[in-house]
């Protein structure tokens, strides 16, 4: 499941193009479902900090949510001490607002945004994930070479059993946002197994900038505003039925 090599080197570019892309539809971008105040934890991705979610978690928090970022520092994957501080995080917010979250996660950030689901399926609303390759996690994508090499981990002595558990989609409603022009992982690991519940959107797009391409904002914006009780899967209509596949 190699990635051609032009997405992976013009990552970087095209992720720069997507940023531009945000600001030249702004004004589109708020007229999107709007929100019911319910709290939403945004998670970034491997080597990434809050910084890096900054526009999605204003976005939500202009669209009516209370957007919070995960307080962690950079996302080095360190599952063990990140699973603990996630799940006090995840309770300190479902005490704060009396209501359950959603989470978004980027990348590795969906990865413990689904098993953080797992963990407190009571307190969790949705998850919707970002380029997320929990479909196999020790597959030689660019992501699993990059993260062993910079985590000092060895993903294949991890498995089989992490990445079945990993593969399991959490018993809360799940999202899954992928692009088949993804430069760093393959679209294929990306998306969730059908069943209900489990809902799959293509965007057209790179790794780098899922966190703010407008086809991706948009889609967040539509599934959480879902109600909480009659969740249904993404169906665009009208003009909005062009831009998905």
């Amino acid at each position: 499941m190699a990635r051609p090599l032009a997405f992976l080197a013009l990552e970087g570019q095209r992720a720069f193009a997507e940023w531009l892309s945000y600001f030249g539809t702004a004004r589109l971008l708020e007229r999107a479902p709007r929100g019911d105040g319910h709290p939403v934890l945004v998670l970034p991705g491997f080597l990434a900090g809050d910084d890096s979610t900054g526009i999605l978690r204003r976005y939500l928090q202009r669209l009516g949510y209370a957007s919070h970022p995960w307080l962690l520092g950079r996302n080095l994957g360190a599952p063990h001490f990140v699973r603990e501080r996630l799940v006090d995080r995840a309770a300190e917010l479902y005490a704060r607002y009396e209501r359950k979250l959603s989470i978004v996660g980027w990348s590795l950030g969906g990865i413990y945004a689904r098993e953080l689901a797992k963990l407190l399926p009571n307190r969790v609303r949705q998850v919707i994930t970002l380029g997320s390759p929990f479909g196999d996690v020790a597959r030689p994508t660019a992501l699993a070479r990059f993260f062993e090499f910079a985590s000092g981990r060895d993903l294949a002595s991890e498995m089989p059993e992490r990445v079945e558990r990993i593969r399991a989609a959490p018993p809360v409603p799940s999202t899954a946002i992928f692009s088949k022009s993804d430069g760093i992982t393959h679209w294929r690991v990306c998306r969730e197994a059908e069943g209900p519940g489990r809902d799959n959107i293509e965007v057209t797009g790179s790794h780098c900038g899922l966190g703010w391409n407008p086809l991706v904002l948009w889609a967040i914006a539509d599934r959480l505003a879902q109600k909480e009780d009659d969740w249904r899967p993404f169906e665009p209509d009208g003009w909005l039925a062009y831009l998905y596949r």
